[in-house]
């Protein structure tokens, strides 16, 4: 476990100590939509994460149960991260931020399936794609 120093008791405050910050949450973006992403691949996110940011983003994720490392199977020198089931239960959240930020920003065209989707059934999605994620563990 993370040694993530808690704030206060508040559920809220103690969450947003280990996904608060806009990379954590990109990060596991990246992960939702991916299933599976290297360090290099998380560099060519079009938010152009600093290195050093993303090593100490993916530590933090990785010592509080967010995400995992695997070996890479293709080569040695790489390493691929992978949601835990810890970080797929973060789905609703991004769903929810995902609505939120539909009322208040214009959102791309090709970002716009998921807010479709969801409006058809979100439960029905969201199971949807935590099952595929989970399928993966």
């Amino acid at each position: 476990m993370s040694t993530t120093k808690k704030r206060s008791d508040c559920p809220i405050s103690s969450s947003l100590d280990v996904w608060g910050d806009k990379w954590s949450l990109l990060i596991v973006r990246d992960l939702m939509f991916s299933k599976q992403c290297t360090y290099g691949d998380f560099l060519k996110s079009e938010e152009k994460i600093a290195t050093n940011i993303l090593a100490s983003r993916l530590l933090m994720l990785e010592e509080n149960g967010i995400i995992s490392k695997q070996n890479h199977p293709d080569s040695k020198a790489k390493v691929l991260y992978k949601l835990t089931e810890k970080g797929i239960n973060l789905l609703p959240l991004l769903i929810e931020i995902n609505l939120w930020a539909e009322k208040y920003s214009e959102i791309p065209e090709n970002q716009r399936w998921v807010l479709d989707e969801t409006k058809k059934d979100k439960e029905g999605f969201v199971r949807k794609q935590m099952d595929e994620l989970s399928a993966d563990l």
